[in-house]
Parts: C-alpha cells; sequence; structure tokens
C-alpha cells in the first residue's frame, strides 16, 4: 500500500475539512503502484501533494481553484519570484506578515488576546479584497493573498462575482511559507494535467486504465459547507453510477464521504457501499459555520 512515506504535506490553499489530517491512514489503503492518479474533486490538493503516481490527472468544478494551482504551478522553476510578488503586494496594502516580523503593537495584543490579526489587518484587507472585485478579478496573487488573510482561508464570492469574504485572524506565517515551499517542491516533480470541469464531463474525457487510480472526494450530501450546496441526491447518484461502471471496467477507485453527521444518515451511500470494502476514518470535519470538530462516522470505501 501506498505508505512509505510517513511525511504528509499540506496545501498551500488550506482548505477547510480537506485531508491533510486524514492522509497518514487514507494512504495505508492506496495501492503502492499506480499509473495515473485521478481526482475529479481535487479541492486544494494535500491528497494528491501525498501520493505516489506517475501521473495526474487533477480536476475541480471551481475555477478560481484550478485556477489558483495553476499560478502557483507556474513558479514551481522560481518559487523566489513569486515570494518576492508576493511579498510586494503584502507590504503595498500595509499587512501584517509574521513570517518576516512582529508588526502587531503591543497594545493591539493586549486589547484583542485572541483577534489581534483581524484587528490590525481590517482595512488593508477590505482595501485589498474591494481592489480585487473592481480592477484585479483575474489576478491569482491578489486572490491567493485575500485567501490567506480571509476568513478561515476560504473561496466565495456573492451573487454578483465579487469577492466577499470578511477579514480572518491569521496572516502570512511560517506554516503559509512552509506549505509553499512543499507545494512548489512537488508539483515540480509531478507530471500534471489540470482540468476544469464537472465530474461527468471529466469521466467523458479521459481514458482510465486498470493501472490507475480513481480517488474522489466529492461534497458531503449530509454535511453542510459553502463547496456543497449545489450537490443533492440526484448527483450523488449520478457519481455512484459512474463508479460502478469503473468497477465492471475492473479500474480502481477509493472515495471518501460521511455516512453520519448529526443525526442524519447518507442511506444513498450506505445502500450503495455494501458491494465494495468499507474502511472506517477518523474524521476532522469541520464546518464553516461552526469550526468545531464533529463527532461522526467518515469512511473510506474501495473496490480493490
Amino acid at each position: 500500500m501506498n505508505n512509505t512515506n510517513n511525511i504528509i504535506h499540506r496545501s498551500p490553499l488550506f482548505y477547510v475539512g480537506d485531508k491533510y489530517k486524514l492522509m497518514a491512514e487514507i494512504k495505508t489503503y492506496l495501492p503502492d503502484k499506480i499509473s495515473t492518479f485521478i481526482e475529479p474533486f481535487v479541492g486544494g490538493g494535500s491528497v494528491f501533494m501525498n501520493v505516489e503516481a506517475d501521473n495526474y490527472i487533477l480536476n475541480d468544478v471551481n475555477y478560481d481553484v484550478i485556477s489558483l494551482h495553476k499560478f502557483l504551478c507556474s513558479y514551481r522553476i522560481n518559487p523566489d519570484a513569486f515570494f518576492n510578488e508576493l511579498f510586494s503586494l503584502i507590504d503595498t496594502y500595509n499587512l501584517s506578515c509574521s513570517y518576516k516580523r512582529d508588526d502587531i503593537p503591543a497594545e493591539l495584543k493586549k486589547k484583542y488576546v485572541k483577534t489581534y490579526f483581524a484587528k490590525y489587518n481590517k482595512d488593508a484587507f477590505y482595501k485589498l479584497r474591494d481592489d480585487y472585485n473592481l480592477n484585479h478579478r483575474e489576478d491569482c496573487l491578489y486572490l491567493y493573498t485575500l485567501l490567506i488573510y480571509g476568513f478561515n482561508r476560504m473561496i466565495r464570492f456573492n451573487s454578483k462575482g465579487d469577492y466577499n469574504l470578511p477579514v480572518g485572524n491569521v496572516d502570512f506565517n511560517g506554516n503559509t511559507y512552509n506549505a509553499l515551499v512543499d507545494y512548489f517542491s512537488i508539483v515540480k516533480e509531478k507530471n500534471i494535467i489540470w482540468h476544469n470541469q464537472d465530474f461527468v464531463d471529466l469521466f467523458k474525457t479521459i481514458n482510465i486504465t486498470k493501472n490507475d487510480l480513481v480517488y474522489l472526494d466529492p461534497p458531503y450530501l449530509i454535511t453542510f459547507s459553502e463547496y456543497n450546496k449545489l450537490w443533492n441526491e440526484t448527483t450523488e447518484q449520478k457519481l455512484l453510477d459512474l463508479l460502478d461502471e469503473l468497477d465492471n471496467k475492473h479500474i480502481r477507485f477509493a472515495i471518501s464521504n460521511v455516512t453520519h453527521y448529526k443525526g442524519k444518515e447518507n442511506t444513498l451511500f450506505i445502500s450503495w457501499m455494501q458491494k465494495y470494502n468499507v474502511h472506517s476514518i477518523k474524521s476532522n470535519y469541520i464546518s464553516y459555520h461552526d469550526n468545531t470538530v464533529k463527532s461522526f462516522n467518515e469512511v473510506l470505501v474501495t473496490n480493490y
């Protein structure tokens, strides 16, 4: 199984509820030999960063997520150029940067013990957000900076297409720098093709063989987050039908999902998974609206 490397890397997109904390366990159920690793719901990318394969096909329906990945990948040969541009933008807007220096006045830390980053960066963040929405909508450097300083480090837009998250209580710190360095180093060595499609369309446009692995972490039907508002029983059934088709072709897959959450049961998935191998996973799910860790049943289902 795919567990030879005990070091787990985290994506610099810092997705809420990503698989970073679960990867050590998930990897124990993945095959050692993978020709092409296919991820229809790549999200922040913490999974592919920790899986060894000859090739990678990585997809997400979210245009901005894929744009950020492609943007970061464009600096994989010259990370210094990225950091120079990022730190220049941070300095232009006078945002704090605890990786490089301690910008926060002592009196602010004393008055707002747990929220001083948000208090310090509030005005600068909203100026950056306004400038992005008005003049830099396609500039991924602006978007990534908003992600790093925004609430819960999420990507969210309103109905007008404007980025609308409030300021977060965090800044560019050592963890962010290390995650970026790891990302640049990892993608430099991987043969990646990026896609921005619905998962149904993705399966229609790629060729999958018995030596490949399809790993899926779709939106969870019975939990709420900004990322699964458009997911319903119809889309879930389409996905399960596609996985049955893969199984009929003897193509390997592994899918993460939640069967029980706050009194709810995903009966559709529970019924479907009985045909396959079910592995219980210790979950770290955090909701956007309630960032306490939830106790519920997360599983990894494999057909091998």
